[in-house]
């Protein structure tokens, strides 16, 4: 039995019901200032909230991928969570050094030619975390299969040149700091 997925209005309630929507004004580990934070751990803690969203990115790349891949730190749970239920194995991508905007697998993760991957990740905000993995699959020589996020900030902004799903979309506007009128009104800044 196939069971059904979240819809639009279902997941939006989740997230709120569960606080992982938060107002303010906020720094996006991009740099980049806002008004709106999903904060991914909250939704994660809970597997009832992770499981049928990593199903509808199963559902959406199923056929096509032999391996998930998923950034450090979110990304661990949302692999393994989706590779689980594709009956694949699940990989992470972790950063070369502290500071660093390069990833690798490392702990004996093996990828290599022949490989289609999906990549995973929790809140899409200017893509950086998943370009850093499409560049690691790349270095080992693998295909992407496609790119699968619980949440697209970016009203589908941001593109990848493979396939991409995200299971919500919630557009909130993001501003360089310069131009951040929360700071011109002294809103106080909660940096992510």
């Amino acid at each position: 039995m196939t069971e059904r997925h979240l819809t639009r209005d279902e997941a939006w309630a989740l997230l709120e019901e569960r606080g992982a929507l938060l107002r303010g004004h906020f720094q996006y580990a991009s740099g980049r200032h806002g008004e709106l934070y999903i904060e991914k751990f909250r939704i994660l803690q809970w597997p009832d909230v992770t499981e049928p969203l990593c199903r509808q990115i199963a559902e959406r790349f199923r056929g096509t991928a032999t391996v998930v891949a998923g950034p450090t730190t979110g990304g661990v749970i949302l692999a393994y969570e989706t590779a689980r239920q594709l009956g694949l194995r699940a990989i992470i991508a972790e950063r070369k050094e502290e500071g660093s905007e390069e990833r690798e697998f490392r702990r004996g993760f093996e990828l290599g030619p022949g490989e289609r991957v999906l990549v995973v990740d929790d809140v899409l905000t200017t893509g950086g975390s998943i370009r850093e993995v499409l560049k690691a699959v790349a270095a080992r020589g693998a295909e992407v299969a496609g790119v699968g996020v619980l949440v697209d900030r970016t009203a589908g902004k941001v593109g990848f040149g493979v396939p991409f799903f995200a299971c919500l979309d919630v557009p909130a506007a993001s501003w360089d700091p310069a131009d951040c009128r929360l700071c011109r009104e002294g809103v106080p800044l909660v940096v992510t």
